[in-house]
């Protein structure tokens, strides 16, 4: 949709209108609701303010601010895509920061943390270059390079069966498009 319309080799507000088309008929796309409307409108916003504003400025900033950056607006992006309405979705992001009268930090939060830690740990470990720099360091020996190719095809469906094996225990968790 997005190249027939002229893609970005177009004046400024061609792009404008072409960015908030595409991003508008993506969020009618996932359904007739106005939470997915505002998703899809927040990120045609994003899109223009960082494209003719900020990309300069992310440029120079540090790696690590820019994961968090994109971290924090997919995680508010997730909270309006999936909420039944507005209201509900400014409720959850406002939760976010303490300022719906729920503390940040409470029973909820401990049980989940206390519930999830190895998992958190992991997806902390797995964000990282680490994994992949102590692997390009073990492959500059020729033997233990032969076992990483033998085993990581190994390791990559024993991660697909541990990941498989945690949505078949979860509870009920339809597929997001079986709610339209």
């Amino acid at each position: 949709m997005y190249i027939p319309l002229g893609g970005n080799r177009v004046g400024k507000f061609k792009l404008l209108r072409n960015i908030i088309i595409v991003w508008l008929l993506t969020g009618l796309w996932h359904g007739a609701n106005w939470t997915f409307i505002l998703w899809g409108l927040l990120f045609a916003v994003l899109l223009i303010i960082e494209k003719f504003f900020l990309l300069k400025q992310l440029e120079k900033t540090p790696k690590i601010l820019n994961h968090i950056y994109v971290l924090f607006i997919v995680m508010i992006s997730f909270i309006i895509f999936n909420s039944n309405n507005i209201g509900q979705a400014k409720h959850q992001i406002l939760g976010l920061f303490g300022v719906n009268g729920e503390p940040i930090i409470n029973t909820y939060t401990l049980y989940y943390l206390k519930s999830y830690a190895v998992i958190f740990v992991i997806a902390i470990i797995g964000a990282t270059p680490l994994i992949k720099n102590i692997i390009n360091g073990l492959n500059r020996n020729i033997k233990i390079k032969k076992i990483i190719n033998l085993l990581e095809p190994i390791f990559i469906v024993l991660i697909i069966l541990i990941v498989t094996a945690y949505l078949v225990d979860n509870s009920y968790n339809p597929f997001l498009y079986f709610r339209f």
